[in-house]
């Protein structure tokens, strides 16, 4: 498989409807996320390494830390997600 399928087939598969999120160089799956936070962390120590990223707390209390543009990646794939759950009397 030539480099350029490759690519065009890692696309598609992003595109696809899907329980995973990338963020970063991780695949998170949408069901452990816990919370987003709407604004980017500030603690205002000199050695801090998370400034101006955003956490998105998940279960077991871990969490990751994110750019603008995989926050919003993430919060996309919630919404989307939670629309294709289905109704209450679909889950008997």
């Amino acid at each position: 498989m030539r480099n350029s399928e490759l690519f065009q087939k890692n696309d598609e598969e992003e595109n696809m409807a899907s329980i995973m999120c990338k963020i970063d160089d991780k695949h998170v799956p949408l069901y452990r996320v816990m919370w987003i936070g709407d604004l980017p962390h500030f603690c205002g120590h000199e050695d801090c390494e998370r400034e101006g990223q955003y956490e998105i707390r998940l279960e077991q209390d871990e969490s990751i830390w994110a750019g603008r543009e995989d926050r919003d990646r993430m919060l996309d794939a919630l919404q989307q997600w939670q629309g294709g759950i289905g109704s209450p009397d679909e889950w008997n």
